[in-house]
């Protein structure tokens, strides 16, 4: 079932009216979820309380990047606006999520450190800070060179659902050897693989042409797959307010997750509905 239908509006304080417009419904056998075009606060506001057992945020830094010609402004706020915009985000995250659900928020340090804060006195437990390698990145400031990007994990609880992976041990791509020496462990390494450590290295935005969905920069599946695994299950429900070119989306729905995600961007939308519709048998 294809919809536009407008399903509720809220004003802003310049008198701006935000719309949530339905994308994409889906209720099959192999798809369960909804596609919102709108306003990631107002999104989050439609949903019930207590229900997400993974949101994943990825907003806008707010650098200045151009996302969209339709919404020139919206990475590039003052900066006590933005924090205050952040802040909204992150309640309304932590209202949605279940008890023992996980939270995972993609952001700069800067705000990392920030968000945290403020989501344990929002009542929710910190679990782990992730550090996802940022290749070619450019220095700013008189501060060191930026190498990765945060990737936080909080919970409201106990994690309900929590699976450490584990990969097969990097290989030399000429010797076929391991990169690394394990010691005595080695007999352990290659039959057991290594333990998913909190340093990603092996990962980076998408960034050629010729595999992304748009214009912008992407986070790459493997970062989606490695926490659908850590906190998904199947029927759980993944919460996506800024879902992007709906890579995240995409391998929830694949790992036969539930999902409710927005994206501003109609563009954004329209992609995600045919990367899901692709999946449909």
């Amino acid at each position: 079932m294809t919809s536009d239908k407008t399903y509720r509006k809220s004003p802003t304080p310049d008198g701006t009216v935000h719309r949530l417009r339905r994308v994409r419904l889906y209720r099959s056998r192999t798809l369960n979820g909804r596609l919102v075009n709108g306003d990631a606060l107002l999104f989050l506001r439609s949903l019930e309380g207590n229900a997400a057992d993974i949101v994943f945020l990825d907003p806008p830094f707010n650098l200045g990047k151009r996302y969209s010609e339709s919404h020139p402004s919206m990475d590039c706020k003052p900066e006590e606006e933005y924090a205050a915009w952040l802040l909204g985000i992150l309640n309304e995250s932590a209202r949605v999520l279940a008890p023992g659900g996980a939270l995972y928020l993609y952001h700069l340090p800067k705000w990392a450190m920030r968000a945290g804060t403020h989501l344990e006195a929002a009542g929710l437990r910190f679990h782990q800070w992730i550090a996802v390698m940022m290749k070619n990145g450019f220095v700013r400031g008189q501060r060191l060179y930026p190498a990765h990007y945060a990737l936080l994990l909080f919970t409201k609880g106990a994690p309900a659902r929590f699976e450490r992976p584990r990969f097969p041990a990097a290989k030399c791509r000429h010797c076929g050897k391991n990169t690394k020496d394990y010691g005595g462990y080695r007999h352990i390494i290659d039959r057991q693989g290594v333990n998913l450590s909190d340093f990603w290295d092996d990962l980076s935005p998408v960034r050629h042409a010729n595999r992304k969905h748009r214009r912008a920069n992407e986070l790459p599946k493997a970062l989606f797959d490695r926490i659908i695994r850590i906190s998904g299950a199947p029927d759980a429900l993944y919460v996506d307010p800024f879902a992007g070119s709906g890579t995240g989306v995409v391998c929830a729905a694949a790992a036969k997750l539930r999902f409710a995600a927005c994206d501003i961007v109609l563009a954004n939308c329209e992609v995600i509905r045919s990367r899901l519709d692709d999946l449909l048998p």
